[in-house]
């Protein structure tokens, strides 16, 4: 029997704090690029590994966990705590160093404890909620994207606080949200707390045709969001070179706006799968997100409000779809798969977006901003095409 301190909405709400907090780790190093850059002397080409970096690190701890069953062996809370302390430790050590071979390698670091953040997030919402499983999981993504953008919003705001504050206070931020889950969130009863090594579950998740087509587009949905999230304040700033406002600040906020966004669009189209369907939700928002890497060029160089604008609609979609692949790769898995389900897609898509953050800033430098989004649209157009082919999820 549930508590009554041990309720879903609580129990929700602890987690999704603790994923804000924890989090704020991702763009640390990206929002203080720019005074990163300037005190060190970095390339474009090193400023942009200070992103590429922990997508990296990421994806190769995403692979490890995924191969050892991490998230279903251990219990998901402790892993969420132990992957807070060793993301913020090396998020800190990066403030204490000046060699940017150095810094690079501890944000890799950042990201690969971060692998141990997010999946097991998902798994601990997931365990609390089933019939609403799409809005909870879009609360928890929602979480995750203000923990994305807040480091944004202290890079807009305190201009006078140097990079390396920026970085301690992120790292403090995660320990506390680890400690938060660790010690005040409990595990629910709809997916398993733990269970044995299954050196066949890879497989077995692989061989699930909702399961994979719910990553394929997951793929689709990551080609674009990551590249959107980090290169948006570049082209926010090339849009407004000839503006009389600060292009550099104003790329901040405008990164800020558009992420933030999306925290709002993860919740309501979570609500909204929930009564309309995962599939369509997703299918949908890919659909509107693509047509704004569409658009962007188009409308390029157009007035501040229309900047913004496209930053609200953008950001409010190309998020809204992720936590709706997370909740279909979770009806579609075997209930002690779950936790490996969620990390081998989450494992791909990062490896995917790797490849997205690098090829914007090479085009831009030849070609400019305007244009270089319109290389994201098959990314949404392939997902959608996937969300269409989904099947109904299996009866419990």
């Amino acid at each position: 029997m549930v508590q009554p301190s041990s309720t879903p909405g609580r129990m929700l709400a602890l987690v999704s704090i603790g994923v804000f907090l924890g989090m704020t780790l991702w763009f640390s190093a990206t929002a203080a690029s720019p005074r990163i850059s300037a005190e060190l002397g970095l390339t474009a080409n090193q400023a942009a590994w200070l992103t590429i970096a922990v997508q990296g690190g990421f994806v190769i701890g995403t692979l490890i966990s995924a191969v050892l069953n991490l998230a279903d062996v251990f219990n998901a809370r402790r892993l969420f705590a132990a992957g807070c302390a060793l993301g913020a430790a090396a998020n800190a050590a990066i403030a204490m160093t000046a060699d940017v071979n150095a810094i690079i390698a501890l944000r890799f670091v950042t990201g690969a404890a971060l692998a141990c953040v997010y999946p097991p997030a998902m798994k601990i919402a997931a365990g609390w909620f089933k019939e609403r499983r799409g809005m909870a999981l879009g609360v928890l993504v929602g979480a995750v994207c203000l923990g994305s953008a807040f480091p944004h919003l202290l890079a807009w705001s305190a201009t006078t606080v140097p990079w390396r504050t920026l970085m301690f206070a992120s790292s403090l931020l995660a320990v506390a949200g680890g400690i938060l889950v660790w010690l005040t969130v409990k595990d629910g009863p709809h997916v398993a707390a733990s269970a044995p090594f299954d050196p066949h579950a890879i497989g077995s998740v692989v061989r699930n045709r909702g399961a994979r087509l719910a990553t394929y587009g997951y793929l689709g949905h990551m080609w674009e969001l990551y590249a959107v999230w980090a290169w948006i304040p570049a082209f926010a700033a090339a849009w407004l070179t000839q503006a009389s406002v600060a292009p550099e600040r104003t790329g901040s906020l405008v990164a800020f706006v558009a992420i933030a966004s999306g925290a709002i669009g993860c919740v309501v189209a979570g609500m909204w799968a929930d009564r309309w369907g995962k599939a369509r939700i997703a299918g949908a928002a890919l659909v509107i997100s693509g047509l704004c890497s569409l658009s962007a060029g188009a409308i390029f160089g157009g007035p501040i409000w229309l900047l913004y604008a496209l930053a609200v609609v953008w950001g409010f979609t190309v998020i809204a779809d992720s936590a709706q692949f997370s909740a279909l790769v979770t009806e579609h898995s075997p209930r002690t798969h779950v936790g490996t389900a969620l990390t081998l897609q989450t494992s791909a898509g990062f490896l995917l977006t790797m490849v997205s953050l690098q090829l914007l800033p090479l085009l831009a430098a030849r070609y400019g901003w305007q244009w270089v989004f319109v290389l994201l649209v098959p990314g949404p157009v392939l997902g959608a095409i996937a969300m269409r082919r989904m099947p109904p999820a299996p009866s419990a």
